[in-house]
């Protein structure tokens, strides 16, 4: 059921008609069709790398904002604010990665006099800070790893103090991270200076602060996620559950939702909880809470306030398009979906289709020469690429995101076996090999597979 106005071009005045969509890719793409379904004229930017891409020429204005590397254009922060201003653009929707947390950059567009599609930049820092995170979480109810709310102090024998309270096995980790980076689990006390050190070093030179927090390492968890969608009148709904534990590497590999064997009861209770944190951190717009669950019990690790690459998932379990609501939300729009209109239709699974060796993982750039999709009922490709796209070096390896939606997981499994059989790329590595196999693996088969499952399987499979 679609619960966004049928006009709502005329339900509010509009604070813009025109996004600037500082992204590139599929998610790029994305946005760009939910703005053109709502009227709003659209302006994309690209890299040198990526001014022939098919996807600028659906756009009403494309400009390039500099070479290929990031940082002199998608991470380049007076680059795109530069774009916006002298195409006019009233709004910018960051997508997912670059600059879709940075905190700074949401705040330089709105001093700008345009509109940041996404939370606040307050909201952005308290969440952004892990420790500050857990501090919102608990006051708001949200269960939580067991560990303090605070940084770690200097001395190590504080240090040692709180993990052997804690208890081991322990893991440290870099309260600016993210992305998998800066975390080390300390099984015994005499490594736990060596990796407070390394740790430290590593969070001061890839995030810009040496602060540290330590936590409880749980042995076996699922890796659950929990949608949220806020507007700017009090309005906020949680809308579904994820499971993204087929990981490498912290690198989610597949995505499913509904989470199974999940009590309702037990799922209610933590969305509730994740909505009233919103309302009390003044969140507005998609986010997603994730969280750690082992015997039965969530344990909240962080917040992504943006798009997730996942979010295809709920969409398709839901009915609910998020970066139209997204936009609506940014419009002024309040929600028109109350939590007792939000059910679960069904099952969803999404495989991330990257250009890179299946099981080395090393990135293939190069031409893709031939491109076959997938079909069906029930089967839907997110992608940009097509036969002749050049795959740059200079990017994430996610080329295309293969999503099904069935009546249940069984169905739901078979319908991806048949989508991947289907799929061919020629002309660079993927990873579609590896997904066939993991959709064959009787563990996954029968669901709820912890967040060491995948590797422990490649492990095995590498030393056959």
């Amino acid at each position: 059921m679609d619960f966004s106005p049928s006009t709502p071009s005329t339900a509010v005045q509009k604070p813009f008609d025109s996004v600037l969509v500082a992204n590139r890719g599929e998610i790029a793409l994305r946005v760009q069709r939910a703005c053109r379904e709502l009227g709003l004229r659209t302006v994309m930017v690209c890299s040198e790398a990526d001014r022939d891409a098919d996807y600028l020429t659906m756009a009403d204005t494309a400009v390039c904002i500099g070479p290929a590397p990031p940082g002199q254009s998608y991470l380049n922060k007076p680059a795109i604010l530069l774009a916006m201003q002298l195409t006019g653009a009233g709004a910018v929707h960051p997508g997912y990665g670059f600059l879709s947390e940075n905190a700074a950059f949401a705040e330089a567009v709105e001093e700008a006099g345009a509109v940041f599609i996404g939370p606040g930049a307050s909201a952005i820092r308290t969440m952004g800070d892990k420790i500050a995170a857990k501090k919102a979480m608990m006051a708001a109810g949200v269960p939580c790893v067991p560990g303090p709310d605070s940084a770690l102090p200097e001395d190590m024998q504080e240090i040692a103090d709180i993990a052997g309270g804690i208890g081991y096995p322990v893991i440290v980790k870099a309260a600016g991270g993210g992305g998998g980076r800066g975390m080390r689990v300390v099984r015994d006390i005499k490594d736990l200076q060596d990796a407070v050190l390394v740790t430290r070093e590593e969070a001061r030179r890839a995030f810009g602060t040496p602060e540290l927090y330590l936590e409880k390492f749980l042995e076996h968890p699922r890796h659950i996620e929990i949608q949220v969608l806020c507007d700017n009148h009090g309005g906020a709904v949680w809308v579904g559950l994820r499971d993204c534990s087929m990981q490498r590497r912290h690198q989610k590999v597949v995505e499913e939702g509904p989470a199974i064997g999940i009590p309702p009861d037990v799922a209610a209770f933590v969305g509730n909880r994740c909505v009233e944190a919103c309302r009390q951190i003044g969140y507005r717009g998609v986010g997603t809470f994730e969280f750690l669950y082992e015997r039965g019990e969530f344990y909240f690790i962080e917040m992504n306030t943006r798009l997730q690459v996942e979010h295809p998932v709920t969409e398709m379990t839901s009915g609910i398009d998020l970066v139209r609501q997204q936009l609506l939300v940014a419009l002024g729009q309040p929600l028109e979906i109350g939590q007792s209109d939000i059910g679960c239709d069904g099952h969803s699974i999404e495989c991330r289709i990257n250009a890179e060796d299946p099981y080395t993982f090393v990135p293939s750039p190069g031409v893709i020469t031939r491109l076959r999709l997938p079909g069906g009922p029930g089967v839907r490709v997110d992608t940009h690429v097509s036969a002749g796209y050049r795959v740059s070096a200079h990017y994430d390896s996610l080329i295309a995101k293969l999503i099904v939606h069935a009546p249940t997981r069984e169905q739901a499994i078979l319908r991806m076996r048949r989508a991947l059989s289907e799929m061919q790329i020629d002309g660079v590595s993927t990873n579609l090999p590896l997904h066939r196999r993991i959709f064959e693996d009787p563990a996954f088969v029968a669901g709820g597979t912890d967040i060491h499952h995948l590797e422990h399987w490649l492990a095995e499979r590498s030393a056959q």
